[in-house]
């Protein structure tokens, strides 16, 4: 199963996310199959970086999402809407 998820990047006490669609068995931050954007927490969420229409690809095809990307996601939708 294919999950869009975050994978960790940055140093300690500075993450910095990429939102990512991989294998639901594999690590969080290992081999992924396409990167989908780009989050830092330290931002507001209306600032991450998203690739709308590779993420509609990959929900087409089955993917999940995890709760963080979705509340990502749900941001972006309100930010597009407005």
């Amino acid at each position: 199963m294919v999950k869009i998820r975050l994978s960790r990047f940055g140093s300690k006490k500075n993450p910095y996310y990429h939102i990512v669609a991989a294998d639901s068995q594999r690590a969080r931050d290992c081999k992924f199959l396409e990167q989908l954007g780009v989050y830092d927490p330290k931002k507001p969420m209306t600032e991450a970086k998203l690739n709308r229409d590779r993420l509609q690809y990959w929900l087409g095809v089955g993917a999940q999402l995890s709760e963080s990307v979705a509340k990502v996601v749900r941001e972006q939708s309100k930010v597009a809407a407005a």
